[in-house]
């Protein structure tokens, strides 16, 4: 192993455990948010930091009727999510699309992005309003473009509509929902628009009704989305979307001087392409030990709500809501609110290793399913003590970690080959002081 820093997040040893059946109160942002002064993450409007956990819930205002919504959004609060991405008009994945589960089409006409119908975006309002209600920050789609542009999404009928159509459609939705301060607009849509007009006419009408909104892009997957979008001052977070390895995609985005948050909007999904639990995992830890300023998991059938989706559903939604990779994203909720997660700096010593430490040296953090350990070069933290702990990212349980001495620096290895749920991925918390 080089030689070198490879730490992890600090157990902060005053952290009680609590139980994601339990866990119903989680700290509430004030929204609306806005981007922190150094451009690494967000922060609400009483200036605490807002790290992004969130949930894919594509298909959430077209699917769902209110009672269902209410189930989906108390059950992802209660799991500590705090944020969830949301298409606002669904093209193919929903049972009778455009329409919602009352029947209400988004647009009275044929076609799209005109003669737009209240009634459909009251529901939208309702479900946004409940969402708010309850601490939830959306990432709202106004037009999800579809994969290279295709039926999934709202590409053709935005080339028929034209500029000035999506500008008043912008406009519309934008006072529609005025006040609510909870939502991140996000453009595009798996496809990096070749007529980019489209989408700034869209965001335009949007500025002109709420010119304080913060707004990104869902774009191809690998796109670099700032380069992409270079020069557009409505851009205020860049975003990954890859199928790769998360910690490398957002190592790379944050290597240089930062001029926006970094958003992991998209991996693999949990259900789909074989992808269980630890990948989840994987993923999730991977972007913030990266530097992201949060990320996106997501699970099939809920991003779909069981309505039409790419592949056959393994359960429906609901028993879903209990999955592996949601309980994970509650321990990871539970040990992050007890730390100063927004000082967290990526280790670059060794890109295969997910490792990050505070910018004060006062913890540091350390994922990985590497049974035979890791090796720290403790003088990092200066001359005080640091305890250290391993956390089991499956179960929420802090196991007390012994270091082994190997020339001169410190090797820890997890307590058991295989945590609580089988797997073999651990996190190592070290802080000073302990």
């Amino acid at each position: 192993m080089r030689r070198g820093w490879i730490a992890i997040l600090a157990i902060l040893g005053l952290m009680q455990l609590v139980s994601a059946s339990a866990e119903e109160e989680w700290p509430k942002a004030v929204f609306p948010l806005h981007v922190s002064t150094d451009k690494h993450y967000l922060v609400d409007a009483d200036n605490k930091p807002f790290l992004i956990q969130g949930d894919a819930a594509w298909s959430l205002i077209a699917e769902l009727t209110r009672e269902e919504a209410e189930t989906y959004l108390e059950d992802r609060r209660r799991r500590g999510f705090n944020t969830l991405l949301v298409s606002l008009v669904e093209h193919q994945f929903s049972s009778n699309p455009p329409a919602n589960a009352y029947g209400e089409r988004p647009f009275k006409g044929a076609g799209g992005f005109a003669d737009m119908n209240d009634r459909y975006f009251d529901h939208a309002e309702w479900v946004l309003r409940r969402a708010r209600d309850k601490g939830l920050l959306v990432l709202l789609t106004p037009a999800y473009l579809g994969a290279n542009g295709s039926s999934q999404g709202w590409y053709v009928e935005a080339e028929a509509a034209g500029p000035e159509k999506l500008r008043r459609y912008g406009e519309y939705i934008a006072r529609r929902f005025s006040g609510l301060g909870n939502i991140i607009w996000i453009h595009g849509g798996d496809y990096d628009a070749p007529d980019k007009a489209l989408v700034q006419a869209v965001v335009s009408g949007i500025e002109s009704a709420a010119p304080n909104s913060l707004h990104t892009v869902h774009s191809r997957r690998d796109t670099v989305t700032a380069d992409y979008w270079a020069g557009e001052e409505w851009l205020t977070l860049d975003t990954v979307y890859t199928y790769e390895e998360v910690y490398h995609a957002v190592l790379a985005r944050t290597a240089g001087p930062r001029t926006m948050p970094v958003l992991m909007i998209e991996a693999l999904y949990e259900g789909e392409h074989g992808t269980g639990g630890e990948t989840v995992r994987r993923q999730a830890y991977g972007a913030l030990l990266g530097g992201a300023a949060g990320q996106i998991s997501g699970n099939h059938p809920i991003w779909h709500f069981s309505g039409p989706g790419i592949m056959p559903d393994p359960m429906t939604w609901q028993e879903a809501l209990d999955s592996p990779g949601a309980r994970s994203m509650t321990w990871m909720r539970n040990l992050l609110e007890g730390l100063d997660w927004w000082k967290l700096e990526p280790d670059r010593s060794n890109p295969d290793i997910m490792a990050a430490i505070a910018s004060d040296r006062s913890f540091a953090l350390i994922y990985g399913d590497r049974p035979d350990g890791f090796t720290i070069n403790m003088a990092r933290f200066g001359s005080g003590s640091v305890g250290a702990r391993w956390y089991d990212p499956t179960s929420g349980q802090f196991t007390t970690a012994h270091a082994q001495p190997v020339n001169g620096e410190s090797r820890f290895i997890p307590p058991h080959p295989r945590n609580a749920s089988g797997d073999t991925d651990w996190v190592l918390v070290l802080r000073e002081g302990q």
